[in-house]
C-alpha cells in the first residue's frame, strides 16, 4: 500500500524543532505586549467575500492563490490567505469600534495560499501579525514599525532593512494611476494576460506581478511619491521623522505598493539581505479605508504580518540562538515490581512540584534504562532496587559530572532533589559567569 504523504507545499513540524517555533512564538507575544497588544484568535475560514472585497478582486491572491470550498447550500468559504480581513471583521463583528481607541491587537496564525513552491513560500505558513485600530497619526505607523524591529532585534537578526514608501490615499492616486495608464498602454500588448485585465482595473497592481516582461517594462514606471496630496505627503514627511527620532534607520522605495488593495500612504519591508529571493520577512502598512469596507465607518487602521517561516530560517542561516528544549531533570531507573511502583510514585509527587521526571514505560532491563536515561539527556539518574528500599536510600547520579550523592527516600526526597538541580545549575552559571571574566 502506498504511503500518504503531506500535501504540496506543507511541512511538518517535528518535536525535535519545536524548540526554535517556541522561540520565535514566545518573543513575538512578549514583544506584542510589551507594546500594548492584546492576543485575538479568529477562524481558519470566512466567507470567500470577505477577502475579495478587502483584499481586492485583481490580487494575485483572490485571482490565483485562495483555497475555497463550498459548503451546504450556495455559500462558499475560503482558508484564510492572510490575517488582516479575519481581524478586522472580527473587530467590527464584536463592537470592538465601540472600545477605548486605539485597538492593539496581534496573533500568531497559519495561512493559506496556492502558490509556487520554494524555499520560504509554502502552500500553508505562519505569521505572526499586529494591528492598530482608530489612530490616523504617523506615530502610529512609527510605533508599529518599531515594534517589529524591537522583535528582530530580540530574535538577534542581523543586516535587516527597513523599505518604507507611501501609496497615498483614493484621491491623489486616482491621478497616479491615470498616469500608469499613460505609461502602460503602449506596451499593452506584451503584458501577460492579467496585466492586461489590470490595467484598466487597478494598474497599480502591474508594479507587483512577478513576470520578468512585465518587470522590465514597469522599471521605468512613474513614480506615486511623486503624485501625493498635501496630506499624504506631510503624512510621509512625518513618518521620516518619527523613525529618526526613533533612532530607525530606513530607505525610501519607492517601488514598494505591497501585494493587497487594501493598503493606503504607508506601505514597508524589513528585508532580510542574503536569504535568497524570498527575502521580506515582514511587511505592512496603512490600510484606512478597509474598515469602511466592511462596516461604513471611516476608521483608520494599520499593521504588519511577519513570516515565521522566514524568521527561523533567517535566524538559522545567521546562527543566532533558539531558546533551549527543556531536558529531562532526573529519570527514575527501577529493578523489580516494587521499585517500579516506587519509581512511579514518586515521579508523580517529582512532576506536581513541577519538576520535569521520567521513568520506564517499556519493562527495560537497568542497561538499557540507562541508555534511554542519556539519550533523552536526563541531567541525574536515580537508581532503585529492591537493596534501596530495604535501606531507604540511594544513588543520585550527575550524569554531566559522573558525581553520586546518598539521598533519602522518605518525605525530604523531593527537597533533596531540588537543592542539587539548583546546585547544578549554579554550577553552571558561575562557569559562564567565569568564562566571560576570562574573555575580559
Amino acid at each position: 500500500m502506498a504511503m500518504i504523504q503531506r500535501p504540496k507545499g506543507t511541512a511538518d513540524m517535528l518535536p525535535a524543532q519545536a524548540y526554535k517555533w517556541h522561540t520565535v512564538e514566545k518573543l513575538a507575544a512578549e514583544t506584542a505586549e510589551q507594546y500594548g497588544f492584546k492576543e485575538i484568535r479568529v477562524p481558519t475560514f470566512e466567507d470567500t467575500g470577505l477577502f475579495v472585497r478587502s483584499v481586492g478582486e485583481t490580487t494575485d491572491v483572490v485571482q490565483k492563490e485562495m483555497f475555497t470550498v463550498s459548503a451546504t447550500g450556495d455559500d462558499t468559504f475560503t482558508l484564510r490567505p492572510e490575517g488582516t480581513a479575519g481581524v478586522m471583521r472580527a473587530v467590527v463583528e464584536n463592537g470592538l469600534l465601540n472600545e477605548a481607541f486605539p485597538q492593539k491587537l496581534y496573533y500568531i496564525t497559519s495561512c493559506f495560499r496556492h502558490e509556487n513552491v520554494q524555499k520560504g513560500r509554502l502552500r500553508e505558513f505562519h505569521q505572526f501579525g499586529c494591528e492598530m485600530v482608530g489612530s490616523a497619526d504617523a506615530k502610529a505607523d512609527a510605533d508599529v514599525i518599531s515594534m517589529a524591529k524591537s522583535l528582530m532585534d530580540r530574535l538577534g537578526l542581523e543586516n535587516i532593512k527597513l523599505n518604507i514608501n507611501s501609496i497615498g490615499c483614493p484621491k491623489c492616486r486616482a491621478d497616479y494611476q491615470k498616469a500608469l495608464r499613460e505609461y502602460f498602454a503602449p506596451h499593452r500588448e506584451t503584458l501577460c494576460d492579467t496585466c492586461k485585465e489590470r490595467l484598466e482595473k487597478n494598474p497599480m497592481r502591474l508594479l507587483d506581478c512577478k513576470s520578468p516582461i512585465c518587470q522590465g517594462i514597469a522599471k521605468d514606471a512613474p513614480l506615486i511619491v511623486d503624485y501625493l496630496c498635501e496630506d499624504c505627503d506631510a503624512h510621509f514627511k512625518k513618518l521620516q521623522k518619527y523613525l529618526s527620532l526613533m533612532g530607525i534607520e530606513f530607505d525610501i522605495n519607492p517601488k514598494i505598493v505591497r501585494g493587497l488593495d487594501y493598503y493606503t500612504r504607508t506601505v514597508f519591508e524589513f528585508i532580510a539581505e542574503g536569504i535568497g529571493a524570498q527575502s521580506t520577512v515582514c511587511g505592512g502598512g496603512r490600510y484606512d479605508g478597509l474598515l469602511e469596507e466592511l462596516s461604513g465607518k471611516q476608521v483608520p487602521a494599520l499593521g504588519f504580518g511577519m513570516g515565521l517561516e522566514r524568521l527561523i530560517m533567517t535566524m538559522e542561516q545567521q546562527d543566532r540562538e533558539f531558546i533551549e528544549a527543556k531536558t529531562c531533570d532526573l529519570y527514575i531507573a527501577s529493578m523489580g515490581d516494587d521499585a517500579a511502583d516506587k519509581a512511579m510514585a514518586m515521579t508523580m509527587e517529582l512532576r506536581d512540584e513541577g519538576f520535569f521526571v521520567e521513568y520506564d514505560l517499556m519493562g527495560r532491563g537497568i542497561k538499557p534504562q540507562m541508555k534511554y536515561a542519556n539519550k533523552i539527556g536526563a541531567k541525574f539518574v536515580l537508581v532503585i532496587g529492591s537493596g534501596e528500599l530495604e535501606t531507604g536510600t540511594a544513588m543520585l547520579k550527575n550524569m554531566a559530572s559522573g558525581e553520586q550523592t546518598e539521598i533519602k527516600l522518605d518525605s525530604s526526597f523531593v527537597d533533596s532533589f531540588s537543592n542539587a538541580l539548583m546546585a547544578e545549575m549554579f554550577k553552571d552559571i558561575d562557569g559562564e559567569v567565569e568564562a566571560l571574566l576570562g574573555k575580559e
